[in-house]
């Protein structure tokens, strides 16, 4: 894939919401010495600027294949991104205190389309089992995927649904009509993962609320 300036500037600055953003220290490729400089974090590319209103990138990190470790440096709250290879380059990365630590060590293991690999299989395994009818909705804190190193799954779930008198088992949810494996917009494997986890989402969503419903009544 080809890159130019423009192009990266464009998407570096542009109004859609960052992953995640904020000061960071990164330590110099030939020097020791920290420079304080902005990050934006976009999908699995991790841009750093001058300061905050900066319209430039400075420069980009392409996150693929990497992985994030906390490490002992000179400055606290330090922690690397590395990549495989002898010749392969490792960022040295402090954030301002623990918890902002916390969010870019998260936010950085999460930063990869091997990742989303992972969250979209997950979701057709939750609605493949709901289509088969089998048993219920997945639990509201399903099995989590494995996470990059320091990294960690975390799932926002609803609240559970009550539970049944004593001596009785709930139904599972009914099976929705078969239809053809695709999404609104085309096949699955041209479908983005925003696509996938909103059309996912409402079926498993539906059902759910249809479940509850029948479960409610006496």
């Amino acid at each position: 894939m080809k890159l130019n300036e423009r192009s990266l500037a464009f998407y570096a600055t542009c109004d859609a919401p960052a992953d995640n953003a904020g000061f960071l220290y990164k330590k110099g490729g030939r020097h020791a010495a920290y420079h304080r400089r902005w990050f934006v974090l976009r999908g699995n590319m991790l841009f750093y600027f001058e300061d905050a209103a900066g319209r430039e990138p400075v420069g980009v990190i392409i996150l693929e294949g990497s992985t994030v470790e906390l490490v002992e440096a000179a400055e606290e709250f330090a922690f690397a991104v590395r990549f495989a290879g002898a010749r392969a380059r490792t960022y040295v990365l402090a954030a301002e205190s623990q918890a902002a630590m916390e969010g870019w060590v998260k936010a950085l293991s999460r930063a990869s389309f091997d990742y989303l690999r992972l969250v979209v299989r997950e979701l057709e395994r939750q609605l493949a089992a709901v289509r088969a009818g089998g048993g219920p909705l997945p639990p509201s804190r399903p099995r989590a995927l494995a996470p990059k190193e320091n990294g960690c799954a975390v799932w926002s779930a609803a609240p559970p649904a009550a539970a049944a008198p004593s001596g009785l088992r709930p139904e599972p949810p009914p099976p929705p009509p078969r239809r053809r494996a695709s999404a609104p917009n085309g096949p699955l494997d041209s479908a983005s993962f925003a696509q996938l986890h909103e059309w996912y989402g409402q079926e498993v969503r539906a059902l759910r609320s249809q479940w509850l419903s029948g479960q409610a009544q006496p």
